[in-house]
């Protein structure tokens, strides 16, 4: 027998495809672990992993030939998550229309969600203390994790991740561009859909603030915040006046990188008023939010940086965040003077700290 004969739907039972079996199977077995191991993180980690697999896909594709077990299993879900599913549905149905949701009543709403408190009541009445320290939080934490997860698919447009394992625990709930694409295509066939021209993070969804831990993420903190600016520009400028020779001798000084927010390039400017300042940066668009905060008479280059670029400067200073060999630059440094930001922990030659809190410090080494 094939895989394709195993694998067809049976008429009459379920409508898409025999796969929808596995999710059913598994929202049982929540079930049944949830009476089992009655605490916090399975009612939390269940519902944040049942609506964006077994419900979501129920929703766009309801799993059965018969109407009566559609409605059946849609009312079992809803006492599962304690989330009615008709509410469910119409929201997320409305936010694949582009359309703000209305909330309206009709029967299968009212039925669902009579279901649900009619739980609540009793767990309440007969099982207090699990509903108030072990149901109650663990729901409330499922909800704010769907919240995470609904929030960065869409944080910077509609975003997909292809990562194998995650892809597998969560049936393709990854791509998600694609299923935007394609809402009514069967889950198991999003990876042929996959779009190579599709916004894709290394993260999935409710993982995708750590790309806020980064350094360009932390740089985005800054520009948005200006009592940031005057803390990092006053500890930076410190520094500066700590570690390096100013004199008028340095005429010429390259800022590596200096996009974003180009701290460097305004304490230099500040420090050195007659030297001629050049931002190398590969990045236009960070070259672009730099220019609109940069003073007059500063050059901008849009380039990855080499060596040779750097030529005839007197002073280049390349950043914490540099893309490159940067034990290269101490043991061979391209200018003069060349002054690097680095971690804390990592001091190289003349070196001062710009703030512990920031956890970094100048090292300024020369041929």
């Amino acid at each position: 027998m094939s895989t394709a004969t195993l694998f067809r739907p049976r008429p009459g039972l379920l409508r898409h495809s025999a796969w929808d079996a596995l999710l059913v199977a598994l929202a049982f077995g929540h079930g049944a672990l949830l009476v089992a191991v009655p605490a916090a993180p399975v009612v939390a980690l269940g519902l944040w992993w049942g609506s964006n697999t077994v419900a979501h896909y129920f929703i766009h594709r309801p799993f059965f030939g018969p109407k009566p077990l559609n409605a059946l299993f849609s009312l079992y879900l809803s006492v599962l998550f304690g989330v009615p599913q008709r509410l469910w549905r119409d929201r997320h149905l409305a936010h694949h229309a582009g359309v703000p949701y209305r909330w309206r009543l009709n029967r299968q709403l009212a039925v669902e969600t009579a279901a649900v408190l009619a739980l609540w009541t009793w767990l309440l009445a007969w099982h207090t203390s699990f509903f108030l320290t072990a149901y109650l939080p663990g729901y409330l934490a499922g909800l704010a994790l769907c919240g995470l997860h609904g929030h960065y698919e869409h944080a910077r447009g509609t975003v997909s991740h292809h990562g194998l394992l995650y892809n597998l625990l969560f049936f393709n709930d990854g791509y998600h561009v694609e299923h935007h694409a394609h809402p009514g295509e069967h889950w198991t066939r999003l990876p042929r859909r996959a779009d190579p021209a599709a916004q894709l993070s290394r993260w999935p969804a409710v993982l995708r603030w750590l790309d806020l831990c980064t350094l360009d993420g932390l740089e985005r903190c800054v520009l948005r915040s200006p009592r940031l600016q005057r803390f990092v520009l006053a500890r930076h400028e410190r520094a500066f006046r700590k570690v390096l020779p100013l004199s008028s001798a340095l005429k010429r000084v390259a800022i590596v990188g200096g996009g974003l927010f180009p701290r460097t390039l305004l304490v230099l400017r500040r420090l050195l008023p007659d030297a001629h300042l050049t931002v190398i940066d590969g990045d236009a668009d960070n070259i672009e939010t730099a220019r609109d905060l940069a003073p007059e008479g500063v050059e901008f280059v849009h380039a990855w940086y080499e060596p040779a670029d750097v030529a005839g400067f007197d002073l280049v200073v390349f950043p914490l965040a540099f893309r490159g060999d940067r034990l290269a630059i101490y043991r061979q440094p391209p200018a003069p003077l060349v002054v690097v930001h680095d971690w804390l922990w990592r001091r190289r030659g003349a070196s001062v700290v710009v703030s512990w809190l920031l956890l970094k410090r100048l090292n300024l080494v020369t041929p």
